[in-house]
């Protein structure tokens, strides 16, 4: 498994120079766990987020800071997650932006953790892996994968991590005395997964073709589109309540997360999902066409 990852690593993510890899019971338990397997007092996170971020951080007794995606006004800690696509905006990192990233854990000397779970679901763009810019010096970088997206194997609990070879391995260390280790039957589904690209490409196919499905039924009724460019969600606005938005579409039958959910900067937005199946997407489709425009007295 270990040399199924690796081999995947430098043929789709581009890494290079000496780096390690630790399979990890899902992306999650490893997201919510590693402030405290490392032992720090300080975690960044993108304002607009994942909430495990925050609450690894609550969960080692670290403080949390929410940043904005340039790390020129970042304070000093000594760990910062980025996540490119983007859970929940579908917003991707540009080279610029993971050079920057870079440069400041280089000069910070902080652990810089990139979280690349929605990388193969690109539309219209193409996402990059922080592996890809580190020209082969990989201290202090990581970078997390889940096959539960990529392979749709969430029941699997599925995922691992490459990067630094000297931090993975205090990480290790750490982990085994924990029972956190991956069993010998979903290790051998992993190999499988990695081993196959056309899947993924089917995966992927189906997920954009939703997405062009729906942008235009919620454009009619008032949505704009925000980001969105790649990953398994439409993450858009009406400006107005995030809650307000989830109780329109829920009278017409269709479900939406608040944007609240994923930071203070989200409030005014929702998340829908391409994970529903073909028919129910198509479904939606239908009562947004056939619901009254935003605005309208029938609204």
């Amino acid at each position: 498994m270990r040399e199924a990852i690796k081999k995947w690593s430098i043929e789709t993510l581009g890494a290079t120079g000496d780096f390690d890899v630790l399979p990890v019971i899902g992306s999650k338990e490893f997201v919510a766990w590693l402030p405290t397997l490392l032992e720090v007092n300080s975690v960044i996170f993108p304002e607009v987020a994942y909430p495990t971020y925050s609450v690894g951080a609550i969960l080692a007794g670290a403080t949390g800071f929410p940043v904005e995606i340039s790390p020129s006004a970042w304070p000093t800690a000594q760990l910062a997650w980025i996540n490119s696509p983007s859970n929940p905006t579908g917003r991707v990192h540009s080279e610029s932006e993971m050079a920057e990233v870079i440069a400041w854990s280089r000069k910070s000397n902080s652990v810089l953790v990139s979280d690349e779970c929605y990388f193969e679901f690109g539309h219209g763009v193409k996402p990059h892996s922080i592996m890809e810019f580190t020209g082969g010096d990989n201290t202090n970088i990581l970078a997390v994968h889940s096959l539960s997206k990529r392979s749709s194997m969430a029941g699997y609990r599925a995922a691992f991590v490459i990067g630094d070879s000297k931090l993975i391995a205090r990480i290790r260390e750490i982990r085994k005395h924990a029972g956190m280790i991956v069993s010998l039957p979903v290790q051998e589904a992993m190999v499988s997964a990695l081993s196959d690209g056309e899947h993924v490409a089917k995966h992927r196919e189906r997920y954009n073709l939703r997405r062009e499905k729906l942008k235009p039924a919620l454009e009619r009724v008032g949505f704009t589109i925000q980001e969105s460019k790649a990953g398994l969600y439409i993450w858009c606005t009406r400006n107005e309540s995030d809650w307000a938005s989830v109780e329109w579409l829920a009278n017409l039958g269709i479900l939406a997360t608040p944007g609240n959910f994923y930071g203070e900067k989200g409030a005014r937005n929702i998340r829908l999902a391409l994970t529903a199946t073909d028919k129910a997407i198509d479904e939606a489709v239908i009562r947004l066409t056939n619901a009254p425009a935003h605005g309208s007295k029938n609204d």
